[in-house]
């Protein structure tokens, strides 16, 4: 979508970075580490700085007590690690539980590491599981289930009492739950609820059976460093470090320096960027509602699901063609984030971490399609 969006000169919406600048600060420590001489290999699993910072945010963040030398691997992003975790415990014939719409990912790293995806759908408006649908896909040869939280691409935050349904059925099941909480810092405030991250980690009896995958990516505005890291017991840590090690070796070190800065920033900068977000999401949704969009408002992480029904479009990917190509503004089909895509036919999502005047423009594109529908 992103090729597509630069070919016709649309507004991209689509794929999920930041086109405004990293923190200036963030940036300045990177170059200072390569003028340091911070370029040659660093520890296979992470530079000993950063693992420290991400064991005091883990404390200071989450209430855990990491050990930055038995627990936490660091990896080219986030992606790298949730393949990692899982070529490192999912064995050949093995089943993992995914809930669909889902970030693309899950389901051939699934693959890759020899398992069978086994899907199971959240539901719109609020996009909920059924709980017997859940507990039916568990059985003797589930290894994991894998929970993004908050989610990519509906925005779902799951509630605690989501979450502990899901640890009873791994403790029960005796399976893992590998977590992607790369959105972490990206929450909403909403009239009524209160919206708040949990890990997976911290529920009772999912400690040592919860593999946290997380990044510096979406939180520092800097998706394209790759720098992101796994948090396991012991155990599962050294089958993770295994696999990094012939994966990729080793994350960039001037950007594992940099983000050992970034990760002990004071909480008034996830604060800012708490609002911030917010601020860009409610400017966008009223768009895309007077646009024709049914959409669906997201409590976490910066994209907006909408469905596209009554634009009368045969599918997904002939609305998003006809979105590029003659609106000029690009966005993801939905279809590309369901098992089938069918499924996903009548939705398509855009994204939202973008600066004011690039959300205006696509507003000012976006209101000709209106004037169509």
């Amino acid at each position: 979508m992103t090729r597509e969006a630069l070919k016709y000169g649309a507004v991209n919406l689509s794929q999920g970075f930041p086109d405004f600048s990293a923190p200036e600060d963030i940036k300045r420590r990177a170059m200072e580490a390569i003028e340091q001489d911070i370029n040659q290999y660093a520890i296979t699993w992470g530079a000993k700085d950063f693992r420290d910072a991400i064991a005091r945010k883990t404390k200071s963040y989450l209430g855990l007590e990491i050990d930055p030398e038995t627990q936490i691997t660091v990896t080219c992003g986030s992606t790298e690690g949730m393949i990692a975790a899982m070529m490192a415990t999912v064995d050949p014939g093995d089943e993992v539980i995914v809930f669909e719409p889902y970030y693309e990912n899950y389901a051939p790293d699934a693959i890759l590491s020899d398992a069978h995806p086994r899907y199971v759908p959240l539901r719109a408006p609020d996009w909920s599981f059924d709980r017997d649908e859940l507990r039916a896909t568990f059985n003797r040869n589930t290894k994991a289930i894998i929970v993004c939280n908050p989610n990519n691409p509906t925005g779902k935050v799951f509630t605690r009492d989501e979450l502990e349904f899901i640890a009873g059925l791994c403790q029960e099941f005796d399976a893992l739950c590998f977590t992607d909480e790369i959105y972490e810092h990206i929450l909403y405030s909403r009239e009524g609820a209160d919206i708040k991250h949990i890990s997976m980690a911290q529920l009772d009896g999912m400690r040592d059976r919860t593999v946290v995958v997380n990044s510096m990516s979406k939180t520092y505005s800097v998706t394209g460093w790759r720098v992101g890291y796994c948090i396991a017991s012991p155990e599962i840590t050294s089958g993770i470090r295994k696999v990094h090690d012939f994966l990729t070796v080793g994350a960039a070190a001037p950007l594992q320096a940099a983000g050992a800065y970034a990760l002990s920033l004071p909480p008034e900068y996830y604060d800012v960027l708490q609002r911030e977000y917010q601020a860009r999401r409610d400017q966008l949704l009223p768009v895309l509602e007077q646009a024709g969009f049914r959409t669906f408002v997201p409590d976490g992480a910066y994209y907006i699901m909408t469905d596209i029904s009554a634009f009368g479009f045969p599918d997904d990917v002939e609305f998003t063609r006809h979105l590029i190509r003659e609106v000029g503004v690009a966005c993801v089909p939905g279809s590309s984030f369901y098992s089938h895509p069918a499924l996903g036919a009548q939705q398509v999502r855009f994204c939202f971490c973008k600066k004011d005047e690039t959300l205006n423009r696509a507003a000012e594109r976006l209101s000709k399609l209106k004037s169509r529908s």
